[in-house]
C-alpha cells in the first residue's frame, strides 16, 4: 500500500525536485523529494535486507499530509486569482444586435465594429461602446470601484460588462474581443500577478538557504544520532524529521498569494497595477505631484463665480441664449452651467459674432451683448463690479459681461474648475504626512489659485510638457520619494521619471505605457486608496514571512532531537503536520486582506 502511495503521491514531488535541481534552485520540492526518497529507501531496504521494522506508516503519512498542504496552497492561489474569472464573468455571453426589422440575439463574439446594440435595464453592457439613443444611469463599480452609478446619455461611452439600470440604451460598438477595456484591465492583472516583486526574490532566496540550512542540519543530526546510539531507524527518524520540518511550503506561498490577492483587491478598486515592485515602492511615497488640468481640475472652462445687478439664474440664462449658436469653450460652459441649474433659456434671435469682442443677439427682443472687457470699450459701455472683476483677475479667471440697453447687468468668472475629490485627497494625503505638488502649464496667477483653493504646499507654473520631468528630478535630488500623477499623453516623460507613476485612465484608456499605475477612473482620492493599499500588503507580507520562517527556528531543533533528553520527540508525522499548519496559517493569513477597508 505505500509503494502505491509513494508511485500516484510521491514521484510527483520527486518530479518537481527533480526540476529544481536542474535550474540549480534547490527548494522546498528538493527537500521534500529527499525526505520521501530517504524514508523509501530505507523502509524499503531494512524490509527485504534485514526483516527489521521499517518506515511505510511515516512514509505514507508523511506523503498524504504533504499532498493535503500542496492541495491547500493550490486552492488559496486559485481563489485568489479568482479576480479574473470574476471580470470574465461580467461579459454577457450573448447581445441583442438591432437590424432593420427590429432585434436578433447573437453571441458578442460575432460582433463587429459600427454594429448597434439594445441594452435593457437589468442587463450587461456587452461590449465597448457610445450611446447613441436612450438615457440610464450605469454600475461602473466593477472596473472603477465607485460605487455610485453613472448617468449616461446621448454621446456617453460605456464599459463592457458595467450594468445597465433603470433606463434602455441602444449603442453603436467601438470595441470587442481584446480590445475592450475590460480585457485590457484582466491582461493588467494577469501580468501583474505574474510579475516578481522585491519581496518575492527575498523569499524565493530565503528558500534555498533554508534547503543547504535542512541539509547541514539533517547531516549533523544523522553524524550526532550515529555516534550516540548507533545507525538504525532512529537516526533515520531524525533526519527525515528535519528535513520535513524544514520543507518552505509556507515560505513559497508567502508571497505569491498575498501578491494575487492584493493585486485583484487593486483591480476592484479601479487601480491596475502594471508593475508590482512600484505597488511595494509607494508605501514610501513622500511626495505626490499632480498634473492639474484634467486630474485635480475638470479640464474644461466651468462657470465659477456670477455677479448680477438682479437675479443671478436671469443674467445667466439670458447670457446662454445670446451664446446658444456659438461653438466657443465659454459659451459652453455658460450653456452647461445653466442646464445645470435648470434654467429655462428664453428663445434668442439674430445672432453675430463680433471676431475678438464676443457675441450679439436679441433675446426677448432686446438686444443684448456678451462679451469681454473688449467688448465694453467696443461698445462703449462704463465698466461695472470692479471688485468682482479684480478678485477674479487675481485668482485668473475669465470674466464675461452681459451688457443690455447699453449697461452691464451682469457678470461671470471662468476657470478650470476644481474637482470637488480633489479637496478631500489633497487633505488625505496631507493627513498621511505626504507632501503634495502641482504641476501645470497655466499662468503663476492660475497655479498660484488653484495651490491656494487647494491648500497645496508647493506648485510648479509654467511648466512645459518636456520640462516636467525635470521637476520631478528636483524634488527627487532633494532626497525625496516621488509619484506622478498625470494623464499618461503630455506627461509621460514625468511618469517614467517618478519613483511611481500613475496615470489617469479615462474609462476605457486602461492601457498607458508610461505608468507603473493606472487608475480607471479619473478620480485623485485612488491615490490615497493605492497608498493604503501599499502599506497593506507590505504588513501581510511581512507577517507570512515571519510565520512561514519563524517555525522553523523552533521546530528544527525539536527535530533533531535537542529535546530528547525530557522525553520529547518530533515523528516525521508530527514535523509534516507542523510544516502544513505553517502553510494554512499563511494562507488564512493573506486571506484576511480581503476584509480590510482601503478607503481613505
Amino acid at each position: 500500500f505505500s509503494i502505491i502511495v509513494f508511485l500516484y503521491g510521491g514521484i510527483p514531488f520527486l518530479r518537481m525536485g527533480r526540476d529544481e535541481l536542474e535550474d540549480r534552485e534547490p527548494g522546498m520540492m528538493a527537500l521534500i523529494s529527499l525526505a520521501i526518497f530517504v524514508a523509501f529507501t530505507y523502509s524499503m531496504g531494512s524490509l527485504f535486507l534485514s526483516g527489521s521494522s521499517s518506515f511505510f506508516w511515516e512514509l505514507v503519512t508523511l506523503i498524504d499530509v504533504m499532498l493535503l498542504g500542496h492541495w491547500i496552497e493550490m486552492r488559496s492561489v486559485r481563489k485568489a486569482s479568482g479576480a479574473l474569472e470574476e471580470l470574465k464573468e461580467l461579459m454577457p455571453d450573448t447581445a441583442e444586435k438591432i437590424t432593420e426589422n427590429g432585434t436578433d440575439e447573437v453571441r458578442v463574439s460575432e460582433l463587429e465594429e459600427g454594429d448597434k446594440v439594445l441594452v435593457r435595464p437589468g442587463d450587461s453592457i456587452p461590449v465597448d461602446g457610445k450611446v447613441y439613443d436612450g438615457e440610464s444611469s450605469v454600475d461602473e463599480s466593477m472596473v472603477t470601484g465607485e460605487s455610485k452609478p453613472v448617468d449616461k446619455s446621448e454621446g456617453d461611452e460605456v464599459i463592457g460588462g458595467t450594468v445597465n439600470n433603470e433606463g434602455s440604451l441602444r449603442i453603436e460598438v467601438t470595441a470587442t474581443g481584446d480590445e475592450t477595456a475590460l480585457s485590457g484591465i484582466m491582461n493588467l492583472v494577469e501580468e501583474a500577478q505574474k510579475s516578481e516583486s522585491r519581496s518575492q526574490k527575498l523569499a524565493d532566496r530565503a528558500a534555498g538557504w533554508l534547503f543547504y540550512i535542512a541539509l547541514g542540519s539533517g547531516l549533523v543530526t544523522g553524524v550526532a544520532w550515529t555516534l550516540a546510539v548507533g545507525f538504525g531507524l532512529t537516526v533515520i527518524e531524525r533526519v527525515v524529521t528535519v528535513l520535513v520540518i524544514a520543507c518552505p511550503h509556507a515560505l513559497g506561498l508567502a508571497v505569491p498569494l498575498v501578491v494575487a490577492i492584493n493585486t485583484s483587491m487593486a483591480a476592484q478598486n479601479g487601480i491596475l497595477v502594471r508593475d508590482r515592485i512600484a505597488m511595494e515602492e509607494a508605501r514610501t511615497i513622500d511626495t505626490v505631484v499632480f498634473d492639474k488640468t484634467g486630474t485635480l481640475t475638470e479640464g474644461e472652462q466651468s462657470v465659477v463665480d456670477i455677479k448680477a445687478v438682479s437675479q443671478e439664474d436671469e443674467v445667466l440664462g439670458k447670457m446662454a441664449a445670446a451664446e446658444s449658436d456659438s461653438e466657443h469653450v465659454i459659451a459652453e460652459a455658460i450653456r452647461n452651467e445653466a442646464e445645470d441649474r435648470g434654467i429655462d433659456i428664453p428663445e434668442s434671435s439674430g445672432f453675430e459674432s463680433i471676431s475678438g469682442k464676443g457675441v450679439r443677439a436679441e433675446v426677448g427682443g432686446i438686444e443684448v451683448h456678451v462679451g469681454g472687457p473688449n467688448m465694453l470699450e467696443h461698445l462703449e459701455v462704463k465698466k461695472r463690479f470692479e471688485d468682482f472683476v479684480e478678485r477674479s483677475g487675481r485668482k485668473g479667471r475669465t470674466v464675461v459681461y452681459l451688457v443690455e440697453d447699453g449697461e452691464v447687468r451682469g457678470a461671470v468668472a471662468l476657470a478650470d474648475r476644481i474637482r470637488d475629490k480633489s479637496r478631500e485627497a489633497v487633505k488625505k494625503l496631507q493627513n498621511r504626512g505626504v507632501e503634495v505638488a502641482m504641476l501645470t502649464g497655466d499662468s503663476e496667477d492660475v497655479a498660484a489659485s488653484v495651490a491656494e483653493e487647494l491648500n497645496i504646499d508647493t506648485h510648479f507654473a509654467e511648466v512645459l510638457p518636456e520640462d516636467k520631468d525635470s521637476k520631478i528630478q528636483e524634488l527627487q535630488n532633494q532626497g525625496k520619494k516621488v509619484a506622478m500623477v498625470g494623464d499618461g499623453v503630455n506627461d509621460a516623460p514625468a511618469l517614467t521619471r517618478a519613483n511611481v507613476g500613475i496615470a489617469i485612465g479615462s474609462g476605457t484608456d486602461v492601457a498607458v505605457e508610461s505608468a507603473d499605475v493606472i487608475l480607471v477612473k479619473n478620480n485623485p482620492k485612488a491615490v490615497v486608496k493605492l497608498l493604503n493599499l501599499s502599506d497593506l500588503n507590505y504588513r501581510k507580507m511581512l507577517q507570512n514571512l515571519f510565520w512561514a520562517t519563524g517555525y522553523n527556528a523552533l521546530a528544527i531543533p525539536l527535530a533533531a532531537g535537542i529535546a530528547a533528553p525530557v522525553g520529547v520527540m518530533l515523528s516525521p508525522a508530527v514535523g509534516a503536520g507542523i510544516m502544513s499548519l505553517s502553510t494554512v496559517i499563511v494562507a488564512i493569513n493573506a486571506q484576511l486582506m480581503r476584509r480590510k477597508s482601503i478607503n481613505p
